[in-house]
Order: C-alpha cells, then structure tokens, then sequence
C-alpha cells in the first residue's frame, strides 16, 4: 500500500524562516534606536487609534451588559462553553423563581386559607412571573444587542487587527530592505537590494491602502450600534413595564386580602399616569414637623397615596410640601401616606 506524503515546499519555508529572521532583526534593531522606522501618515494613525478605541470600549460594555444580565460569573462561563461547543445553553431557574417556589410552598404549609399563607402564595406566583419576564428579556437583550457586539469583535474587528498585523510585517520588510540598500557595498547587491526594496515598498504601499479602507469603514459601524443600542432600551423599557405590571396587580390582590396599606405603591406602567403624577407632585415631608391629630371618622383610602383611617384613631400629620389644601401627610407607625384634612381634627397647636 503506497502512502502519498505530503509535499514539502523547501524554498517556500527557508524564505518564510528568512524573511520572520529578517523582522525580528529589524525590530530589535529599532528598539535599541539603530534603525529607522517607516513612519504612517496623520490620518492613519488618527484611524488607527479610532479602531483601537472602538474596539476597547465595545468589549467593555459587551462584557459589563453580560455582566449585568447574568451577575453570577459561574453561569455566564457555563453559557461561554456551551456557546463555543455549539450546544444548547442549560435552563436554569433564576433566583426569583426560586423565591417563588419556596414562597408558594411555604403558603401551602402555614395554610392557604390564613392570610399569611394565602398572601405569601400570591407573592411566590408574582415573583414566578417575574423570574419569566426576566429570563425573556436576557434572551432579547442578547439577541438585539449582545450577540451583533459580538458579531462586530469577531468579524469586522478581527478582519482589522489581522489586516494590521499583516501590515506592521510589510513595514518591517520594507524598513529591513531600506537598511540593506544602505549597507550594501557592492554594485550588485546594491542593484539587488533595490530591487527587494521596489517590491517590498509595493507590496506595503497596497497593504497600507487595504488596512485604511477598513479602518475608514469603523466610522460607518457607530450608527448600525446606536440602533442595537435602542433595540436594547426598547427590551428595557418592555421588561420594567412588565414588572411594574405584575407588581401593580399584585399590590392590589393583597389588598383585597385585607392587609396594610403601603405608603407609596408601584403605579400601573401605562393606565395609572395619573397617580403617579399626584406621587411626583406631593412630597411626604419625612422631615417636617408631625403634629397630633384626631381622625373624626373612618376613612377607606381611595389609592395607594392614601391612608385608611378609623374613627377616633390619633395620627401624626404635617403639611404637604408644596401646599395642599385638602390633603396633609398623614404617619401611622410606620406606614405614610396621604390623610383628607375634613376627617381630622388637630390635637396640638402649630
């Protein structure tokens, strides 16, 4: 059985060898000052360090948004793996929907019928959802902005690096080729290494040019990114909405099982605008002085900004910052909120 080998290219790997020889000489030679260097124009340059820039900062946000969509390194390495080995990334449940879990679980042992258990089984199927919404808007945010980051590192950005280094060699040729013409001290060589020059300079002056047009095309790349940059602000504003949603919901569910009522709650995304206008307009006055007031009747609070009073009960309020005309700040305990001025009667003198 006859086996075929290989060709072997003994001139092609002797020049090869040569010519690597021939660039580390010429490099050490400038890092000690005894040869020139072939320097590039302004404008490449000022390409040059645009490229670098682009570069540097877009692997610093494409990692600190990793980062902020997975904070835990252990599971973004186990992504990293399974992305380079090209299989399907593990599913894991997040820590919210842990919570969930545990929240539900826990409400089915103290009982769902008692209001603590029955509330903390609402509250584990909020953050369940929650937990949802989640783990949909890491998948977008690295679809829309993520991945064409990546995309750009390692395919623009690469291609340009290569091309950089392939040029730094031509000019180490060509610096190399400079400094034999100088040196040669007969006739021959001298035609010799002239010649070795005009090619060299040929060949670094076509490769100069490659490298400048993809270096010019980086500036074209920063409006392609300011759209994956909306794209991601889009997920964002999806995914807040969501929560806020659910939370909304949640807030009121736990309400109608009777319990306290929060002092500022989580206003609707879109349908409770106006609620959050009256929040944004009312300062609560945590540093005002509160004075002694006795509530002439019960009072059902009419929203969130507002506190459930009953007959006769003693509240500190204060006036709202800016002024209101029907409405101070009411403190129960621990609890704040809005308190109607007709329902009151003042206790202490201002």
């Amino acid at each position: 059985m006859n086996i075929k080998m290989p060709e072997f290219d003994v001139k092609k790997f002797v020049k090869g060898a040569g010519s690597t020889l021939s660039r580390v000489v010429q490099l050490t030679e400038e890092k000690l000052g005894t040869s020139e260097k072939t320097e590039m124009d302004a404008r490449f340059e000022h390409l040059s360090e645009r490229s670098d820039s682009a570069k540097l900062w877009t692997e610093k946000i494409m990692r600190d948004t990793e980062a902020a969509l997975i904070p835990n390194p252990a599971n973004r390495m186990e992504d990293f793996i399974f992305e380079k080995i090209e299989k399907q990334k593990p599913k894991r449940l997040s820590n919210l929907e842990y919570l969930g879990l545990d929240m539900i679980e826990g409400g089915g042992e103290f009982g769902q019928d008692g209001p603590y258990g029955s509330a903390l089984i609402k509250v584990g199927q909020a953050e369940q959802k929650l937990g949802s919404c989640e783990r949909d808007f890491i998948g977008s945010a690295g679809m829309c902005f993520i991945q064409p980051l990546k995309k750009f590192l390692e395919g623009e950005m690469k291609t340009i690096t290569k091309e950089k280094g392939v040029l730094e060699s031509k000019r180490l040729d060509l610096d190399a080729c400079k400094n034999r013409v100088r040196k040669a001290r007969s006739m021959i060589g001298q035609q010799a290494a002239e010649r070795d020059l005009r090619v060299a300079q040929s060949e670094f002056d076509r490769q100069a040019e490659i490298t400048k047009l993809l270096l010019e095309g980086i500036s074209t790349t920063q409006a392609t990114h300011l759209r994956y940059l909306h794209s991601l602000v889009e997920a964002q504003v999806r995914y807040y909405g969501q929560c806020n949603k659910i939370m909304s919901d949640l807030q009121r569910e736990l309400v109608s099982l009777g319990g306290p009522q929060p002092y500022v709650p989580v206003s609707g995304y879109e349908e409770d605008d106006a609620l959050a206008g009256r929040i944004n307009n009312i300062e609560l006055g945590a540093n005002s002085g509160y004075r002694r007031a006795r509530v002439l009747c019960s009072y059902d609070a009419k929203d969130g900004t507002e506190l459930n009073l009953t007959s006769n009960e003693v509240i500190f309020v204060c006036e709202c910052n800016p002024p209101n005309s029907d409405y101070m700040n009411g403190k129960q305990g621990l609890l704040k909120g809005l308190v109607p001025k007709a329902f009151l009667e003042m206790l202490d003198d201002d």
